[in-house]
């Protein structure tokens, strides 16, 4: 088997980003999806990286999935890796595996070693848009947990993302947690999302004002950039700290680890290398015990699929991304794409990733620029209510 063709989609869900999707087609006629982690303004970049890996793909063996993604990284990058980079190489990483299992006519984790578990849990994400407040936060939530959602994660702070932030970011943050655990009750895991924006001093007292609603995790306090920053925190701090979602390959995660910054890493299936790579990353924490919840800032169809074909395997797996806002189009889009029931998620035994995208439907969502509101040097430390929600994406 030869490839033959490998092409892009853009879909645009009407929120937050645009996404992107890989298709890589063979001569035997098996084709196989992938999608890439995207942000808005730096999608086309990606999307120009896939083109230009898919010319070195022509008439490859569609099987050497890990020869492909190292002269990726080696031939094609010079080892200098970019989050655009290895988004490409993850989106077409995971096709391939699609097209692997179709030939073999067996789900992707067959051919990882099997199932570890029969049912995967996912928490609720991006239910909070358009809210401002403690209480629309509070309401939200309710409405999201009467859908069957059993964790739900949110960024508490007022934007935009600064690392030092005034006292009345800090206690309207409080106050927005306070009122979601009050509106969900004690039976609900809440996680709490900081997107490497804090200071170590602003992030522990944060932390400290907010460990008595028996939070679930506290995501990316700083920037892993700077372990040791992340360090201090967890260090300080009694709730469970996560990181990884910024960091790529197993490369990214060596620090991470021999520092011990977390308790959970968060890798995304789009951006980190892709299925098999997030699979070895989450073996390089089983031995740490380190805990894994891959992130899922993209799609509820391909990646969202490609990171369960993953997790079924993982011994270390505690929970997943499901973002609640984009599951009307993904399903329009991908009929066969996974739906939660109280949370949870079985994988059926379709060959592949067990979800396919309908063309048709693609096309009917074409691209289109997120065109936000970036602050200007005189707004700098003087607004103290919440941005506009189109200043800063939440990812």
């Amino acid at each position: 088997m030869k490839i033959t063709n490998v092409e892009t989609f853009f879909v645009n869900p009407g929120w937050g980003k645009n996404w992107l999707f890989v298709r890589v087609e063979t001569d035997l006629g098996i084709h196989g999806w992938g999608e890439c982690y995207t942000q808005s303004d730096r999608d086309r970049t990606i999307q120009v990286h896939v083109e230009h890996l898919g010319r070195y793909l022509i008439g490859r063996d569609p099987g050497n999935i890990k020869h492909f993604t190292q002269v990726a990284f080696d031939d094609y990058a010079s080892r200098r890796g970019a989050m655009e980079i290895f988004s490409a190489v993850s989106g077409i990483e995971q096709a391939l595996w699609d097209i692997k299992g179709k030939e073999y006519g067996v789900p992707v984790y067959k051919l990882l070693g099997g199932k570890y578990r029969s049912k995967l849990r996912v928490y609720a994400n991006g239910w909070y848009a358009g809210s401002d407040t403690p209480e629309e936060y509070a309401s939200a939530a309710l409405k999201t947990v009467e859908k069957g959602f059993t964790a739900l994660k949110f960024d508490p702070i007022p934007g935009p993302f600064r690392s030092y932030i005034p006292k009345t970011h800090e206690n309207q943050a409080v106050e927005t947690v306070k009122r979601v655990r009050e509106a969900v009750g004690d039976d609900i895991d809440l996680l709490i999302e900081v997107h490497r924006r804090l200071s170590p001093m602003h992030a522990i007292s944060l932390a400290r004002h907010i460990e008595e609603y028996d939070l679930y995790w506290f995501e990316e306090p700083c920037s892993p950039e700077n372990m040791d920053a992340i360090a201090e925190v967890r260090d300080s701090i009694s709730i469970p700290v996560v990181t990884g979602e910024a960091l790529y390959t197993k490369a990214g995660f060596y620090e991470a680890f021999s520092k011990r910054v977390a308790d959970i890493i968060n890798p995304d299936v789009a951006n980190t290398g892709g299925i098999l790579e997030l699979k070895e990353i989450a073996a390089m924490a089983e031995p740490q015990n380190v805990a894994v919840s891959p992130h899922n800032y993209n799609s509820t169809t391909i990646a969202l699929a490609s990171t369960m074909q993953a997790c079924i395997t993982m011994p270390n797996f505690i929970i997943t991304e499901y973002f609640l806002p984009w599951a009307k189009i993904g399903k329009i889009i991908c009929p066969n794409s996974f739906t939660p029931v109280n949370g949870i998620i079985e994988i059926p035994d379709t060959p592949g990733l067990g979800v396919d995208l309908n063309m048709d439907e693609l096309a009917k969502y074409p691209y289109q620029e997120f065109n936000r509101s970036l602050p200007n040097p005189d707004q700098e430390g003087t607004y103290l209510g919440s941005w506009p929600d189109n200043l800063t994406e939440k990812s």
